[in-house]
Order: C-alpha cells, then structure tokens, then sequence
C-alpha cells in the first residue's frame, strides 16, 4: 500500500511539474512589449492546435480532442503511422520490417499493434480482430499524411460512440475533399526514395481526387528492408459535413524484408555484426489493401444525420523467425503468419437537439455492424517456403476459416441543467458472435484442444460525464464508464490457453475506468488540459514473442496522470507539449515463460510525452520540431522464482540458480528522440522540405522484449533456450529532401 500511493505521488508530481513549467514562462513573457502588442485576433489566426482549444463548452472529458490540418502537416514524421503521434502521449515505434504493423503505446499500455487503440481512417474501421499476427492489428502503412485534415480522438471508457478496442484510447482520421494539383520527389539516406502524384477538379455538383505514390526504403540494416510501395486514392465528394456525401476507394501493396528483434547476446558473440544485423535474412512479408467506403451527411429535421459504409480486403503474409532453433533445430523456427480477409459493415448516427423546459439537451443515437470473413492461420516455413510439421508441438500450426459478426446500439444524452453544469449521460450495448471452423483440428485433438467452435456475447456498458465550467475559460470532469475489447475467437474456443496456460478468457473483456481532468485557458496563449485516471481490465492482452502472436492474459489495473499544454510564445511560434505518467500492474503474479514471476506487466512504459516547436507564417518558412520521449518498461513480469523457473525450464531447472535466465527483474530503457521538418516555399509554385529524424543520432532501441530463444550453437547445450534481452534499433540520423510544385491558382 505504501508503494502504492508513493507511486501515485511521484506520478501526480511529474504531470503537475511539467504543467507549471508553461505556465511561469508565460508570466516572463507577459511583461515584454511584443507579447503584450500581440492582439487576440493575430494569436487566433496562427495557432496551429487552435482545434484543441475549441473543445469548451462541448467536451465532456479532459481526455479528448481534436488536431486540425495544419498541425498534422507540420508534425516531423518518418513513416505514415507517426501522423497518430498528434495524439497526446502516444508512441509510435517499430519492431520489425516497414511493411508490418506499427506498435502503439499510450497511457502504460505497449498496444502491441494496435490493440485497445480503436482507429478508424475515413469511416473505415482498420483494427482487425482474430488477427494471424496480433488482436486488433492495425496497419496504417496505407495511410497518407498529406489527405489527412483532422484527428479527433480520446481516452477511456466514458464515450457511447466508441466501442471495440477503443477503452483506452480511440483515434478517427479524416480526409480532405479536395488537394491542390501537385507532384513531389524524395530523396534520402537509407536508400530512401518517394514519388507523389496528386490532385483534384470540380466534376459536376462535386469534386474528383486523386493520389498515387510509390516509395522505396532501405533502412540501416545490414540485410536491407527493400521496402516497395505502392498506394493509390480516389474519391469523389459533394457538400460537405452537414449535408454532403464522399465515395472513396484505395489500394496499396507492399513487399519487404524484415529485420526483427534479436538477442543481444548474438552481437555480444559477433554472430551478428551489429545492432543492425539478422539471424535470418530471408525474413519478410508482403501486404495488400483494397478498400471502398461511402460517407453521408443530412440535416433532418432539427437534428444531424450521418452514416458511412465500408468494403475492405486485406491480405497479409508475415515470415518472422522469433525463436531462431527453440523449436526445430535442423530448419528453424520461421513461421508463415497469414490471412485473407474481406471486411464489410456500417454505422449510422442521428443528433438531435431537444429543450425540455428550461433545459438543452442534445440526444444522440447511433449503431453499428462489422462481418469478418477470414482464412488465417500459422505453419512453419524456411526461406518462405512451407515446411511439414515436424519437430513443431500442435499449437505451433493453424489454419482456420473464422466468421465474425459484431452489432452495437447506443444512446447519449448530454443535459445542460444550468449555465455552469451539465452531463453527458450514456449506455452501449454490443453483441459478438464468432465461428471458427479448425482445418487442423486432428493435429490440434491430440494435444487435447481445438480452434474450432462458437461464442457469443453481450455486453452493455453505462457511461458518464459530469461538467462543471464556473466560467468560459475552465472547465472540470468527473468521468466512469466501462468499455471492452473482444479476443481472437481460437483462443475463446479453447479451454486454455495452449501457449501460456491461461484460464478460458471471454470473448467481450470488460474495462472500467474513471477520470477527473481539467481544461483551461489560463490566457489567451496559454491553454492546457489534465487528468488523472485510473482503468481495470478483466483480460490485459499481452504480447506473446514466442510464438509472435498476442494472448489474453490476467487482469489488470492502471492509474496515472496526463498533462497537455499549448503556449503562443510570438505570432509565428508555438510550443505544444504532452506528457503521461503511468504506473500499471496485473492484478495478481503473472508467470511470464522465462521463469520470472510477478506483477509488472512487460513492455508497459512508465511515462510517454512529446514536446513540439511549430513555426508558421515566418516570411516562406515553415515547420515543427518535436522530441518524442518514452520512458523505461519492466520487460520481465518480476524476478525469477525457482517455482517458475522449475515450470518454465523443465529440461534443465531445478531452482532459479542453474535456469537459463537473468536472476533479478530485467528491465528496458526508453528512449528520446529529435526530429525536424523544415519547409520553404519558394516561387510559382515550387517548395522545398528538409526532413532530419534522430537529429541527435540517439543509440536506442525502438523496441525491446525478453524471451526464451536458442541459436543454432546453442541446440546441444541448451534444450530449453535461453531467455535473454531482445531488440529493434531506433534508426540513426536520417535526412530526407523533397522538391514540389504545385499547379494552379
């Protein structure tokens, strides 16, 4: 207990530290002549997060907002999943090749690729659920940056409008109607190449757009990414968000190579000749995207209509090599991850504004429906070329046709009862239904489980909000609400889980959480948010690196704070800065599989935050500096316990003093990053940009993990593995630069 409030005490200093720093700067600053020559009609003109000042009045947490167009142009980014680091305290890393998946991590969760982080892009839901590679899985390398013109997003389970994946945080990406006519070419270190063709005109009552890019992408490794992409968008829309409609449609496709974590003791042994090696250089993958989806907007009657409508096709093969020899130790343990999927649904909403008496209320009602259709599955492959199973234990192979069928109804009404209070008052229900049809299921019958099966499940979740604002200026929240994210129908189906003997978990988890914030405009450039939250969660979906996938693991608890502040420091520069400070842990001890034991919850980072320069409006300059901070993870559950240990290392352990694995708690470093986009418009049209990411050449890991593996040396001596210390680097110091020019008025 003592731990436990200190925690919370060192966590709650950090935020309030970090929120008065803005704060006493703008008191020096308030007493120059510029600041105080500034009018409040020049700062509104030129603030670049101005939409996330807008929210008084209309939010109903802290923990909510919205990052506008120019902000998320100006954002320095590398690879089109960083776009979602606008969004406070969220990370976004690597661990493997280019074309895979990015990890998410925000609020002490490592979201792995994209579970608990409900995304949509243009109405179009990507997390996948029953995923080959990981639970919610959520790809955004089709994703382009210069369509993007908002992200509204938030945090927690207070919002009736948010369901699967979105508890602890949900992200909605929008995209423009209309671009300017233009192409592009980018050249850059690592072998990086960009070519962009893009463009809209007025065709009957609306506009038609178009974009196409192709990309190529090396990377530092010694063994090259090779990363080759294609992505195409065209769309045509009419009006606009009130009364309006958008029809989309787009295609990507990419091929590479995968550099994934490895040991560190493969480098310390030379077996590798850098942080930047493979073990197994004919890892690799090969995606592909194709999507159709239609946006429609109506004013009926006094309220506002909208719904949207969606196909989506994907197929992905993933060939990772985690474990090296653990399992097969004449061919190797890659694996071939695979799926085909075909996605189709909709959603519809209808806001209605009703004065009862005296008093305003706003209702609103909404559903929705998603249908999976997919083949997927894992089989052991060398080169990328299938193999028989037969060194492989039963749970190492899957190949399933899986049915999904998601539906959810809600209902919100936010009620102003007076001038300074109002709520937000909402329930949701959502109802899953899932069959999976197990083509191994002879194999799987022999070690006494099976895939196959069906499950189904309802869930209805209260949410609420209450408002205080004593003025125009400030606001105060008082939020609860319980959420949910669904799990992979093949580990539902069985009655443990194979791969870490975990009890049957539920096909809907519930998550509860609760939250008490404060946003402000302090003066008229200086505004800030924050909050202080605490989320239970019935099943945490943990990373499982042995065998590449996600699983459902124990429960667990999460409290911690979150502090945003934007600061107009002149006309033409601004500061923004987030910071969150976490402390989480399972509920109970947790058996982590290299014979450690306890209650930290692996790859969960204490602390994530950024810091952001944005200029704009300097003569033909513009631009954003951002540091991206995340803070150290515990990698292992606890230290080893001769229990464990005897569990884990059944072949070799008697107690924790001659088992293959690090005696004390095995913990990871963070990492800070320094990144710069620099644009210059020049004349008739032409611009050029500077981009420089890792600017201070950091020597960090992007990624780390801790399991058991074994290298081909080690198959004699070592029949359990070993567990050690796996890592992704953060690239070096990159340089990119592009020329542009636009067509037209």
């Amino acid at each position: 207990m003592h731990r436990t409030v200190a925690g919370a005490l060192l966590t709650a200093v950090g935020c309030v530290t970090f929120a008065a720093a803005p704060a006493l700067a703008a008191d020096s600053a308030g007493s120059t002549d510029s600041a105080e020559a500034m009018s409040a009609d020049s700062v509104e003109e030129v603030v670049v997060t101005a939409a996330r000042l807008d929210l008084l009045g209309s939010a109903t947490t802290a923990s909510e907002g919205v990052v506008a167009d120019q902000e998320i142009q100006l954002t320095p980014q590398y690879r089109p999943g960083q776009v979602l680091e606008t969004v406070p305290g969220l990370i976004v890393t690597l661990h493997s090749g280019e074309g895979k998946a990015n990890e998410y991590l925000v609020r002490g969760y490592n979201l792995d690729h994209g579970t608990d982080l409900e995304t949509y892009v243009d109405g179009m839901p990507i997390n996948q659920p029953t995923h080959a590679h990981g639970q919610g899985y959520t790809d955004l390398n089709f994703l382009v940056p210069e369509l993007a013109d908002e992200i509204t997003y938030t945090k927690g389970p207070y919002y009736a409008d948010i369901g699967d994946f979105g508890a602890v945080g949900s992200v909605h990406v929008s995209y423009r109607d209309t671009i300017s006519d233009q192409v592009s070419a980018t050249v850059g270190t690592l072998d990086f190449q960009r070519v962009v063709a893009a463009g809209s005109e007025a065709l009957g009552d609306g506009h038609l757009l178009g974009f196409a890019e192709v990309q190529h992408y090396d990377g530092p490794f010694v063994t090259p990414d090779d990363a080759r992409k294609e992505n195409m968008v065209l769309r045509y829309s009419e009006g606009d968000q009130r009364n309006g409609y958008s029809v989309t449609g787009m295609y990507y496709h990419q091929l590479w190579t995968n550099t994934t974590d490895i040991p560190i003791r493969a480098i310390a042994e030379g077996l590798v000749p850098n942080r930047f090696g493979t073990l197994n250089p004919n890892d690799g993958g090969h995606a592909q995207r194709a999507s159709l989806s239609v946006n429609y907007y109506a004013t009926v009657g006094n309220g506002q209509f909208s719904a949207s409508g969606f196909f989506i096709y994907n197929q992905l093969h993933l060939f990772n090599d985690f474990t090296h020899f653990l399992v097969d130790p004449i061919h190797g343990d890659q694996e071939d991850q695979f799926e085909n999927r075909r996605v189709s649904g909709g959603s519809a909403n209808y806001v209605l504004p009703v004065r009862l008496g005296s008093i305003d209320n706003e209702l609103s009602v909404g559903g929705l429906t998603r249908y999976d259709l997919l083949g997927v599955g894992r089989l052991p492959s060398e080169d990328q070329m299938p193999l028989p199973s037969r060194f492989e234990p039963p749970s190492y192979s899957n190949d399933d046709q899986v049915y999904l069928f998601a539906g959810a109804l809600y209902l919100q009404a936010v009620t102003h009862w007076t001038s300074t209070i109002r709520t937000a008052l909402g329930v949701r229900d959502d109802y899953q239904h899932g069959t999976d049809v197990d083509y191994l299921y002879a194999l799987h019958e022999t070690a006494g489980y099976t895939n196959g099966g069906t499950a189904q499940q309802s869930l209805i979740q209260p949410k609420g909000s209450l408002i205080y604002a004593p003025s125009d200026q400030l606001e105060f929240y008082l939020a609860a609400g319980r959420g949910f994210h669904s799990a992979d129908i093949r580990g539902v189906n069985q009655d443990t889980s194979v791969d870490l003997g975990l009890p049957h978990t539920p096909l809907l988890a519930r998550q509860e959480g609760q939250e008490v914030g404060v946003r402000a405009t302090v003066e008229r450039n200086l505004a800030f948010t924050f909050a202080v939250y605490n989320l239970w969660q019935q099943s945490e979906t943990i990373i499982d690196p042995d065998v590449g996938q996600d699983s459902a693991g124990p429960p667990s608890r999460r409290y911690g704070c979150e502090v945003n502040i934007t600061y107009q420091i002149s006309r033409w520069l601004e500061f923004y800065g987030s910071y969150s400070g976490n402390h989480t842990r399972f509920t109970h001890p947790f058996d982590d599989g290299t014979g450690h034991l306890g209650t930290y919850i692996t790859d969960a980072p204490v602390a994530t935050g950024a810091f952001a320069l944005y200029l704009t409006d300097l003569g033909p300059w513009s631009g954003g500096l951002m540091y991206r901070y995340l803070g150290n993870y515990p990698l292992s559950s606890g230290p080893c316990v001769d229990s464990a240990a005897v569990h884990d290392f059944p072949g070799v352990a008697t107690s924790c003093a001659n088992a293959p694995t690090a005696l004390g708690q095995v913990n990871a470093k963070g990492f800070g990053e320094l990144n710069l986009d620099l644009h210059y418009a020049i004349a008739s049209g032409w611009s050029a940009s500077l981009g420089l990411y890792n600017l201070l050449n950091t020597h960090a890991a992007a990624a780390e993990f801790w399991y058991v593996d074994r290298l081909q040396n080690e198959i004699s001596t070592y029949p359990d593995g070993r567990a050690d210390v796996h890592e992704h680097p953060l690239e070096p110091f990159m340089a990119r630069f592009t020329i542009s020019k636009r067509f037209g008025p």
